[in-house]
């Protein structure tokens, strides 16, 4: 089919990424949240982003201009009736996702994708009316600046569903990889493991919060620090992916660091919260440990 009106639910940091990215390569999109106000602030960071675009002249004002327009805001996923590709952005977790799916009513051709980062496709298809046409896809980080898409198709998953979401990605000017429907896909199965590695290392007097850093940088060549990138992707999202990882698998070697637990208790998940392995109160991020 034609893919012509995107839906994202989930306002948030990646629904707001895939939203931008969707909308600047000529789709009409639909964005939703529980809350016209996380509406209204996803489109701000979308505006302030595609302003940043424009200062570094990889679009044009007109073409930021059009984009914006083609971004329409709403509290009801009713409003996903005649969408051709829905995709869910929501928090990770399993419950909260097969709700919205059961909650939905899209028309007979329309696909239904998650950006879910870890979470098994075959199951979350199984909550949707339709999951020959479910697929995961799985964005990065932020979208507008990461080229990656992971394409997970499901058990159930179609041919025509799989090919439809790799020319959606190759429109959106992005490389897509097909991932397996296994915990965590690709990436997150190998990246979520050092980082948690790292917290280990950290909690178990290994080194600072700084020297680990440093000497992952420096020594793998890494262009940012594994805690730095744990603070970065949400402490709270990386717990949730360990769990998944360790849940699914049986395996100890996913074990959640204790100090990352502790973390996500307090509260302190990284960036968003303000305080995680660093503390982002200051004009520069500072080690807390």
């Amino acid at each position: 089919m034609t893919v012509q009106t995107i839906g994202v639910i989930g306002a948030g940091l990646m629904g707001n990424g895939i939203a931008h990215v969707s909308a600047q390569a000529g789709y009409d999109v639909i964005l939703s949240d529980v809350a016209m106000e996380r509406c209204t602030a996803a489109r701000a960071t979308i505006s302030k982003n595609m302003a940043r675009q424009v200062g570094k002249a990889i679009i044009t004002q007109d073409a930021a201009d059009a984009a914006l327009a083609r971004i329409t805001l709403t509290t009801d996923n009713g409003a996903f009736a005649d969408a051709d590709l829905v995709i869910e952005a929501a928090t990770e977790n399993e419950a909260i996702k097969a709700k919205i799916f059961a909650g939905l009513t899209l028309k007979a051709g329309a696909l239904l994708a998650s950006n879910t980062s870890s979470i098994s496709i075959t199951r979350l298809a199984a909550a949707t009316d339709r999951p020959a046409q479910f697929v995961g896809l799985h964005f990065f980080n932020p979208v507008p600046m990461m080229q990656l898409v992971e394409i997970i198709p499901g058990l159930a998953t179609s041919a025509g569903t799989r090919t439809a979401m790799q020319a959606f990605a190759a429109r959106l000017g992005k490389t897509a990889i097909l991932a397996g429907d296994a915990p965590a896909f690709i990436v997150n199965r190998v990246l979520c493991p050092m980082l948690n590695e790292a917290i280990f290392a950290l909690g178990d007097g290994v080194g600072s919060v700084a020297d680990i850093d440093m000497g992952l940088k420096l020594g793998a060549n890494h262009p940012m620090g594994p805690l730095a990138l744990a603070d970065f992707v949400g402490l709270d999202t990386l717990l949730s992916i360990m769990k998944v990882m360790q849940d699914a698998t049986g395996d100890p070697k996913y074990r959640p660091a204790p100090l990352l637990v502790k973390h996500v208790e307090a509260g302190w998940l990284g960036r968003k919260s303000g305080r995680g392995f660093y503390d982002y109160s200051g004009p520069e991020p500072v080690p807390t440990r």
